[in-house]
């Protein structure tokens, strides 16, 4: 664990365990409820996905006439093939095929694609520190770091199509409208690069208060190429006298890599993993969540019964001291310095009894205590109980 992270992970953990866990339990619980929402999202694009007709390009016309005629409007389809960019639609003539013109040629690599993204990120180094501190100054550095502490990602497209593969040019295409998608592409990394950061004046200060600080940056570059297998999951329509397919945003991906079967196959997995943790996290926050409650209500109830005892103890004092007060003392066993209440301590050595408790009391934690009768030094005092 990087050394930044050792402070919040044991404010996390402090935070975790105060109020016998509540906190953790909740935190739990949360996890838990956004674990079923995650599954019935899931399941229910895994229902959609295998309801959805796969059907080869060639036969999508029947399938939208068909669906036409159920008033079936979106139609979700499964449709696999190869990418070809739409210059070479255009291009098609007399059987000849032009797939030069209206592609991308990526930097790292020779291939034709029809989207290109370069990413760039930068890599941090981590160290103790002088005084094995975590003190951060990203932020106090924000604004001069802001290009190299954030990932950037520059994306390149142009039009392409879905041909049926083995029968291109002779068999029909589909038209691929990435618009409003926020779908991740099936792409393939051809470039990668570390260029070396050069130091900024105050590195120094970073690694001497043991903040991470940037070494170098990480360039890569990743395409979609031309001729590549993928499957399309979206909304069919026709469009003009083409067909096009577009993203649902309610599915979790657009073009993938496998095949309907492998995606059924890994949605179903996700799903039983969802519903699983959501079951085993619901049941170990019920469990947290009522011992904590149990633990605060027997502290609460131990609270009250210390506070009632406090409550009596103060009660039985006043009416001790009330009772005191109201008892008829004759005149010579009155206290001699406060002359209100009865003679009840005896002073060490001397043995005097002239004084009350509280006024013995303040004799003896004076500076100097003396007896008020002999004025000898005074050690201790002694109360005196009649039988």
């Amino acid at each position: 664990m990087p050394l930044r992270n050792h402070g919040t992970a044991a404010v996390l953990a402090r935070l975790a365990v105060a109020c016998d866990g509540a906190i953790l339990g909740l935190a739990l619980a949360a996890v838990s409820a956004a674990s079923w929402v995650k599954y019935a999202t899931t399941s229910a694009a895994l229902d959609r996905i295998s309801c959805a007709p796969s059907a080869p390009i060639s036969g999508l016309r029947a399938i939208l006439s068909s669906a036409d005629y159920l008033n079936e409007d979106p139609l979700l389809v499964v449709v696999r093939g190869r990418v070809q960019p739409s210059s070479a639609v255009e291009a098609l003539s007399d059987g000849a095929v032009s797939e030069t013109n209206g592609v991308l040629t990526p930097r790292g690599s020779d291939e034709m694609a029809v989207a290109i993204l370069n990413t760039q990120m930068c890599l941090y180094n981590e160290w103790r520190g002088m005084f094995r501190w975590n003190f951060d100054l990203h932020a106090l550095f924000a604004k001069s770091l802001k290009e190299q502490r954030s990932s950037s990602s520059l994306l390149k497209s142009v039009s392409f199509v879905l041909v049926e593969a083995g029968d291109w040019p002779n068999s029909g295409y589909v038209h691929v409208n990435l618009d409003g998608s926020a779908h991740p592409l099936p792409l393939t990394t051809v470039y990668h690069e570390l260029h070396p950061i050069q130091v900024p004046p105050f590195t120094f200060f970073q690694v001497f208060f043991g903040s991470g600080y940037p070494v170098a940056l990480l360039d890569e570059e990743k395409i979609l190429p031309v001729g590549k297998e993928i499957t399309a999951i979206g909304i069919c329509r026709p469009r003009d006298e083409a067909i096009e397919i577009k993203s649902c945003q309610e599915l979790p991906c657009f073009l993938s890599d496998m095949t309907k079967d492998e995606i059924v196959a890994e949605l179903n997995f996700d799903a039983g993993v969802l519903f699983w943790s959501g079951i085993l996290l619901g049941i170990l926050s019920v469990g947290i969540l009522g011992y904590a409650v149990i633990r605060n209500w027997w502290k609460w109830k131990e609270w009250r019964l210390r506070r009632r005892r406090q409550n009596e103890d103060l009660n039985n004092e006043a009416l001790s001291r009330s009772s005191m007060e109201q008892e008829d003392v004759p005149d010579g066993e009155l206290c001699v310095i406060c002359l209100s209440r009865r003679r009840r301590t005896a002073f060490v050595p001397c043995g005097h009894l002239v004084c009350c408790p509280h006024c013995a009391t303040s004799v003896v934690h004076d500076s100097s205590p003396k007896c008020p009768l002999c004025c000898q030094d005074v050690r201790s005092s002694i109360r005196i109980y009649e039988s």
